[in-house]
């Protein structure tokens, strides 16, 4: 009898810990994605340019749209089962895949590229490092791995796959390329193709 109300007591406080964690999520990923919303809608017009503009840039990135995805999880994962989709196992471990390689990336090859200061350096954190560190924290250690299995990884494939069509049609139309290693025109192993 001990053994189960001591399996109990450790199932409450893992309950616990981890609505504790999915509302910091939640806080911290929809708090970064509105102030970086917030800073460019207000630079976007005030260089003569409209909201809608500043809003279809904020979303064009990877980075914005993961941490959105992230502050969705959590939020959705906080209601349970009455969380749909987004609080299932399958989805939590792809989110924690795809918000992992927003940090990885950023601290790899992106992090020199600039030096945001006040408001923006606070987004640049939220957004590249402490939601990126805090999910994956989460996931490894409190989020439910209950009916993951390996085709999972195959259909996690897809969301990766899609904004990277995106951002090449965006880079196409536009002439604007929002990440180095997507701006086609640059790339040398495009330069050598026989045109």
């Amino acid at each position: 009898m001990s053994d189960q109300n001591g399996t109990g007591a450790e199932m409450d406080r893992i309950a616990v810990a981890r609505r504790a964690c999915l509302l910091i999520l939640a806080v911290v990923g929809w708090s970064a994605v509105l102030l970086q919303l917030g800073l460019v809608v207000r630079e976007v017009t005030a260089e003569g340019g409209s909201p809608l503009v500043g809003l279809v840039d904020t979303f064009s990135y990877f980075t914005v749209l993961t941490n959105t995805l992230v502050a969705a999880v959590a939020t959705a994962s906080l209601w349970g089962g009455r969380g749909g989709l987004l609080a299932r196992p399958a989805a939590q471990a792809a989110t924690a895949v795809y918000i992992f390689v927003v940090g990885l990336i950023y601290s790899l090859m992106l992090r020199t590229l600039w030096a945001p200061t006040g408001l923006q350096k606070a987004a640049d954190v939220m957004l590249h490092d402490l939601t990126p560190l805090l999910y994956t924290a989460y996931w490894l250690v409190l989020a439910s791995k209950d009916g993951l299995r390996w085709p999972h990884a195959g259909w996690w494939l897809g969301y990766p796959a899609a904004y990277i069509a995106y951002s090449f049609g965006y880079g196409a139309v536009t002439g604007r390329y929002l990440y180095p290693f997507t701006d086609l025109p640059k790339l040398s192993f495009l330069a050598v193709m026989p045109g």
